[in-house]
């Protein structure tokens, strides 16, 4: 299956970063990509000194202007679409970080879970976190999983989605940059690649604090691409069939001793 996913700097801008996404989606489709894969925070950049309430008049439904147009987009280039938005709550001018899977039969949706409170950040002072845990989504008889950025840090949730049969685990990000994030990035999406035997995409966002270093991971931990920390497109081609050698070779989740411990595997949707 060959696969696209994006490094972008979104801007204040989210009706540019539309128009960008839009460019990215036509430049995949062109390629042969099946599938593309945008990072967190595509529809808008929120400095920190951006209130709340300001962020949430940026933020739409899921019904808005801007998952619409992505939709389109994807109808019209026959191709699948993972993309976020900031996605209007209920809750005191706060908004979901909300991972989209696009194409032309549905729009599949998964709210970020764990906020980015941590290392001098408070996510939860702008986000609301979601409260169901992501399902697969088949794509090509080929099931995907979804995570958000700072997931990545919580292993239970890659080991669910593998569980639940995920071959591919897409994880839009925006790393902030600091001391030894690179290090931890890369640690662990090789980690979560080799422990479940999985492929593993994360586009990441870069410029303004991020880190950029968006990769492609095969599910021995080999890094397939590595963008570095420039804007633009990468494709490649995922071998399942090298997937399935393997799981055959290192039967990880074969080898669980679920008799002796377990992890709810009840999903919500």
């Amino acid at each position: 299956m060959k696969v696209a996913i994006v490094q972008i700097r979104s801007s204040l801008d989210k009706y540019d970063n539309l128009k960008r996404s839009i460019s990215y989606i036509k430049e995949a489709s062109k390629n042969g990509a099946k599938m593309i894969a945008f990072p967190e925070f595509l529809m808008a950049y929120s400095p920190i000194t951006q209130t709340a309430k300001e962020l949430y008049e940026i933020a739409e439904s899921i019904e808005g202007e801007f998952v619409s147009s992505l939709l389109e987009a994807a109808k019209e280039n026959n191709i699948t679409v993972i993309a976020t938005i900031y996605e209007k709550s209920n809750i005191d001018y706060k908004v979901y970080d909300t991972a989209l899977f696009i194409n032309d039969k549905r729009v599949k949706v998964y709210r970020k879970l764990h906020l980015y409170d941590a290392l001098g950040f408070k996510e939860s002072d702008k986000l609301v976190a979601g409260d169901k845990l992501p399902t697969t989504i088949d794509l090509e008889n080929t099931k995907i999983g979804m995570m958000i950025c700072y997931d990545l840090r919580f292993p239970e949730l890659a080991r669910l989605l593998a569980l639940d049969d995920a071959r591919i685990i897409v994880a839009p990000s925006a790393w902030v940059s600091g001391e030894k994030k690179v290090e931890h990035w890369q640690v662990m999406l090789r980690a979560r690649a080799i422990e479940n035997g999985c492929y593993v995409l994360a586009p990441d966002q870069t410029g303004n604090i991020y880190i950029g270093r968006s990769m492609i991971i095969n599910p021995y931990g080999d890094i397939l691409l590595d963008m570095m920390e420039e804007e633009g497109i990468g494709i490649v081609e995922l071998d399942l069939k090298y997937l399935d050698m393997v799981r055959d070779r290192l039967p990880l989740l074969k080898n669980r001793r679920s008799d002796l411990y377990s992890i709810d595997i009840r999903f919500s949707v």
